[in-house]
């Protein structure tokens, strides 16, 4: 999962960011509207976690471009507002979900779990691609009933594959979603090529068909076959 804060206050901001690590999940953070807006043109995240009050301007603006620009990015609104008309505002402009503050950090972690789950998987904690189970909570893989001995980069690549079937997946979007905004300071995306060639070398070996699929020139794609 690949995550963006937008909260101006950095002590909550960082809290959330350490929490979310501890559960295997790459945050990003932007402390400011304009920061937020460069990063939201930039990149695609599984969920956005917005501020509405910002120093130099209104998160509603922010839900409003996601809009404009027809970005798919889920957002939960997490804020000291709680009038029943900001809430409804915000779900109205966009927004999956809200959250006031202050909250239990264990109740954004699932709240945003559920949100992922919805958008891409249909709401199951289980994704079963053919002979393929990956067990969202316990992040498993198995292949036939076999447990694969598999990296937190691997599975992210293997849901991030599933979650796009039949989208070709170019190396530079496949590094985002794995890095972040590290991916800029990369030199190549050569290491992108050794995770998909241990993934495919693990699935195969367990009897998985072979899903993934290289696009020469563009990317890869994971198709059924």
């Amino acid at each position: 999962m690949k995550i963006l804060i937008i909260e101006d206050e950095l002590e909550i901001a960082q809290s959330i960011k350490n929490y979310f690590k501890t559960n295997g999940i790459q945050c990003e953070t932007a402390e400011s509207y304009n920061l937020a807006l460069n990063k939201i043109d930039s990149y695609d995240y599984d969920c956005i976690l917005l501020d509405l009050m910002l120093p130099d301007g209104d998160g509603f603006d922010i839900l409003r471009e996601l809009k404009r620009k027809n970005k798919t990015d889920g957002v939960i609104v997490v804020s000291a507002k709680e009038t029943l008309e900001t809430r409804l505002e915000g779900f109205n402009l966009g927004a999956d979900d809200y959250l006031t503050k202050p909250f239990h950090l264990a109740e954004l972690l699932v709240r945003m779990q559920a949100l992922i789950r919805r958008k891409n998987f249909k709401g199951s904690n289980s994704i079963i691609f053919n002979e393929i189970v990956i067990e969202i909570l316990s992040k498993t893989v198995s292949v036939n009933d076999q447990k694969l001995d598999i990296t937190k980069k691997e599975l992210d690549l293997l849901l991030f594959l599933i979650g796009n079937q039949d989208k070709v997946l170019s190396k530079a979007a496949i590094a985002e979603h794995l890095s972040g905004d590290m991916a800029d300071m990369l030199d190549n995306h050569d290491f992108i090529y050794a995770h998909i060639k241990n993934l495919k070398k693990k699935l195969t070996q367990a009897g998985s068909g072979d899903y993934i699929k290289t696009v020469y020139g563009l990317g890869y794609k994971w198709e059924n076959e």
